[in-house]
């Protein structure tokens, strides 16, 4: 296992020189791979099935992440692989760049987003695990909060500001593979920036011993099928399974056509936004709601626990749906009306998600925490997986209004999970 070997490195260079791009860094891949895709896809006429299908099976590296994160600790430093995956995730931006002018562009960029996901979900690995790592226990709880701040910040670039630029381009050159090879170009060089600055800023506190290197391996390979035994030994492993799979049903089913939904005209059931406005509603005012909602569901939750706040956030993931039911139905909505219904779904959705990022770690309490929640953080990419991948089918055989619909009678899945469950009272409550 890698070791520390220098513990006053974190001391000689403040973790403010690092974390905060170490994160806004880890942020933009994924939000690369799962919404501009999606959003570059319908501006170049692809179909929503197609979208939805082949962008869906996206999610799959990170479903599988668990599988090969032992190789990250036990090949080279995580320093080492966080600088060569942002190398490697650089080389790829200019791929998709590259790739949108030739003919055969979406099977060519699609093999490159499969890439980048790989490569990203690896950046995750050795990120996660350095900081860990160089961090002291205080220091890991303090600076927490601010890597959540700059992945969001990074969510707001990524669906806002790249979006906008996008648009602008679009609109002043009426030319959209280019505009969208500008977007990822200027992804492109900030990689490029980060390989090197973190080759400067992340200190050195590993070391690589062959020999060690070597029992680490033994070790672990003797461990991993330990480790999943242990897993589905867990009580009321099939009902925290089911729960994983299905509490967030309807916004798999969402994400993948809420950009659409905004693009497409009118005539096609649509709201008819234009790429700039799509890149202010959802990915900035959809994103600042996202976050609010994720920073009051820690706040109470830690007054009352987990179990008292897991109902009420099944019923606020479920019933802010509504709003594109809403959406669809009303002819002509205003751009405020618009705004207005993106930001209270994407607030009930981050007040509902805590509850689920919250009983994954409750249920990866015990021997082997760390894989047991890596193992849930797969089934949670799988839960996004596979309903997002037939969401683009659904819609375009029964349309946006009635798609809306049918997502929020998946929200019986939501809460028939969420009512089932069995959890300690005492779990998340401030003592």
């Amino acid at each position: 296992m890698d070791k520390a070997i220098n513990t006053k490195a974190c001391s000689s260079r403040s973790p403010w020189a690092w974390v905060p791009t170490l994160y806004f860094a880890q942020g933009l891949p994924y939000i690369a791979v799962m919404t501009l895709s999606v959003i570059m896809y319908k501006r170049l006429n692809i179909s929503n099935t197609d979208i939805a299908l082949y962008t869906g099976w996206l999610y799959l590296p990170w479903v599988i992440k668990p599988f090969w994160s032992p190789f990250v600790d036990i090949i080279s430093t995580k320093r080492r692989w966080v600088i060569v995956m942002q190398w490697l995730v650089a080389i790829a931006f200019a791929g998709v760049a590259f790739s949108l002018p030739v003919p055969f562009f979406f099977s060519m960029t699609l093999a490159v987003f499969w890439l980048v996901a790989f490569v990203s979900a690896t950046h995750d690995i050795a990120a996660d695990g350095y900081y860990m790592l160089a961090l002291t226990q205080h220091e890991q709880s303090f600076y927490v909060g601010i890597r959540s701040t700059f992945y969001r910040i990074a969510s707001i670039a990524g669906q806002g500001a790249l979006v906008v630029v996008a648009g602008y381009v679009e609109e002043h050159t009426g030319d959209i593979p280019l505009a969208w090879s500008v977007v990822f170009f200027i992804l492109s060089g900030l990689f490029l920036f980060f390989a090197i600055y973190h080759s400067w800023a992340l200190p050195k506190v590993e070391e690589q011993s062959p020999k060690d290197k070597r029992l680490t391996a033994r070790e672990i390979a003797s461990e991993f099928g330990n480790v999943f035994v242990a897993f589905f030994r867990k009580k009321q492993i099939w009902l925290a399974v089911a729960f994983m799979l299905l509490y967030r049903l309807p916004e798999a089913q969402l994400v993948k056509l809420i950009n659409p939904f905004l693009l497409d005209p009118v005539s096609a059931g649509g709201l008819g936004l234009s790429t700039s406005e799509v890149g202010i509603v959802y990915g900035t005012v959809g994103i600042i709601g996202l976050t609010l909602g994720g920073i009051v569901g820690g706040l109470v939750a830690a007054r009352r626990g987990l179990a008292y706040w897991l109902k009420p956030m099944a019923w606020s993931m479920s019933l802010t749906c509504l709003t594109f039911v809403y959406l669809s139905w009303v002819d002509s909505p205003s751009l405020l009306t618009v705004n207005a219904c993106v930001f209270v779904e994407q607030f009930g959705y981050g007040f509902g998600f805590t509850a689920y990022m919250l009983y994954l770690i409750y249920f990866s309490e015990g021997e082997f925490s760390t894989a047991h929640y890596s193992i849930c953080t797969g089934f949670m990419a799988l839960g996004m997986m596979l309903p997002g991948m037939a969401a683009g089918w659904i819609q375009e055989t029964i349309g946006y209004r009635y798609f809306f619909i049918w997502t929020m009678i998946c929200c019986v899945a939501t809460i028939g999970v969420s009512y089932m469950l069995k959890i300690n009272p005492s779990f998340g409550k401030k003592h």
